[in-house]
């Protein structure tokens, strides 16, 4: 197979272990990285991460790294929103640069912002690239996995996927994001601020019911912390007994009233079990357990670079797991 070359932008955590990874990779090779952040421009990959390389430079833009050559792809890991990431696609797509991104809404915007998802779709098509929202949650694990079970189904009736998580074995910036730590009244004020809560349940919702044929008269998704029974301290993030060690996050999609799709979400340190479960009730039913669970920053990197293949030989437009040729693992 012919070598892969990507730009990479956003350096942060994620995308140092995204590089990481792809260094080990002789089917794919970062040969340039971007970065907003003043402190990281100028920089070599092998002084922000392991066993890097020493000939990429950080830039500031794609612009900067288009003088010196053009990737065949641009794998996106900065911000979880529409609003946000559009502008950031169509200033790379416009060199005509597929995109795989790790954000969240992008996962399967049609329904939730409809107006930006058919504004990229339309300049993705004009500039005959694909772009794609992935991760392993949404892009695999809650939506992806349990729609393409239902591949040897004669009809299903309902579709339940749980996710449970210990977040002791988590980066921190994801403690974090779970509300690990807080006050039951901080973890109230952050959820009411939009700020405390999984991004993309209500997305991998939607993905399940476009790809199943049903049309969903809503979609719920309700935040509640899980207090601590104990005293934590992990990593530095301290939880104290009566505060909040994560959280707990149930979506649902309804048809004529009943809930035909649900969605369990839940991160705490200190989880008492770790599994990812499919649950199907149809002809025939599967449940199927992933006993540990999948290790969501590992596989979060794993899937993104996987699916870069995929785009390179998905039609133009913006896509979904759903769209693009199957992502599998390539040495």
């Amino acid at each position: 197979m012919q070598e892969i070359k990507v730009c990479q932008i956003g350096m942060g955590p994620l995308g140092i272990k995204i590089a990481e990874f792809i260094e080990s990779r002789s089917s794919i090779k970062t040969i340039a990285a971007v970065d907003k952040n003043p402190a990281l421009i100028g920089k070599k990959l092998n002084e922000i991460g392991d066993n890097l390389s020493s000939n990429v430079e950080i830039m500031e833009s794609i612009a900067k790294v288009l003088q010196n050559d053009k990737p065949n792809a641009v794998i996106l890991t900065t911000v979880s929103d529409m609003e946000r990431i559009v502008p950031q696609i169509k200033e790379i797509i416009a060199h005509g640069i597929p995109v795989v991104s790790t954000c969240e809404e992008l996962s399967y915007p049609w329904e939730s912002n409809p107006t930006l998802a058919n504004e990229l779709d339309k300049a993705a098509k004009a500039n005959n690239v694909a772009v794609l929202g992935t991760g392993i949650n949404p892009g695999f694990l809650m939506d992806a996995l349990p729609s393409f079970f239902t591949g040897i189904c004669q009809d299903v009736t309902s579709v339940k996927v749980s996710r449970f998580q210990n977040a002791s074995f988590r980066r921190v910036p994801f403690q974090k994001k779970i509300g690990a730590g807080l006050s039951l009244d901080e973890f109230d004020q952050r959820k009411q601020a939009g700020i405390l809560r999984h991004v993309g349940l209500t997305e991998s919702i939607q993905f399940i019911g476009r790809s199943l044929g049903w049309k969903l008269d809503r979609v719920t998704d309700e935040i509640s912390p899980v207090v601590a029974k104990q005293d934590y301290n992990n990593n530095g993030v301290s939880v104290k007994k009566g505060n909040a060690t994560g959280v707990c996050q149930i979506g649902k999609g309804f048809i004529n009233g009943s809930a035909k799709i649900e969605l369990v979400f839940q991160a705490t340190i200190g989880e008492n079990e770790s599994y990812d479960e499919v649950v199907i009730e149809g002809s025939p039913g599967i449940k199927s357990k992933i006993q540990g669970g999948v290790n969501g920053d590992v596989a979060t990197c794993a899937i993104t670079i996987n699916a870069v293949r995929s785009i390179l030989g998905s039609n133009p437009g913006l896509r979904t797991m759903a769209d693009v040729p199957m992502v599998s693992f390539t040495a």
